[in-house]
């Protein structure tokens, strides 16, 4: 079966075509090589809450398995994805958003500025990456080995769902 992605850039200059979207295309490279993935949905929106949330929702319920953010994740005033993707999520798997924080540290100690989340809704697992390519290409380095076998245990496939 082959895992149907959905990206959503997060990025107020993105959205109105005054800057290219490098990191979404980072993340439909990666997955469809490493993962043997379709992107199913790819949007660029404004740092809206209410719109990533609308997004975040809309690819639920078109049953995408991985949805991947990137942007929005920092400090600035601007910046509410994880705001918006907890307001959209039942449960949250703080070991992703760990792991990628911790890979991030090797490389600056700005990686613990990220406030990306990542969390269950439904049937989809829903992934805050950051905003840059470099740390896209770092986290999803960090968290692709693991996403077949959570996917398998939110979709209840698999002889090991449900055990640790």
């Amino acid at each position: 079966m082959k895992v149907l992605v959905g990206i959503l850039t997060v990025s107020d200059k993105g959205s109105k075509g005054e800057r290219i979207d490098e990191s979404g295309g980072v993340i439909k490279k990666i997955v469809e090589e490493k993962l043997e993935a379709r992107v199913k949905k790819y949007e660029v929106v404004p740092d809206e809450k209410g719109t990533i949330i609308k997004k975040l929702k809309e690819m639920v319920n078109e049953r995408i398995d991985l949805i991947f953010t990137t942007g929005g994740t920092g400090l600035s005033p601007r910046d509410v994805t994880p705001e918006a993707t907890r307001e959209v999520i039942d449960k949250e798997v703080p070991g992703i958003e760990e792991a990628m924080r911790m890979k991030g540290l090797e490389k600056t100690p700005h990686s613990m500025l990220s406030r990306g989340v990542a969390g269950i809704k439904e049937k989809s697992l829903i992934i805050n990456l950051p905003g840059s390519p470099k740390a896209v290409r770092e986290s999803l380095e960090v968290v692709l080995p693991v996403i077949p076998h959570a996917l398998d245990i939110i979709a209840g496939r698999g002889e090991e769902c449900g055990r640790q």
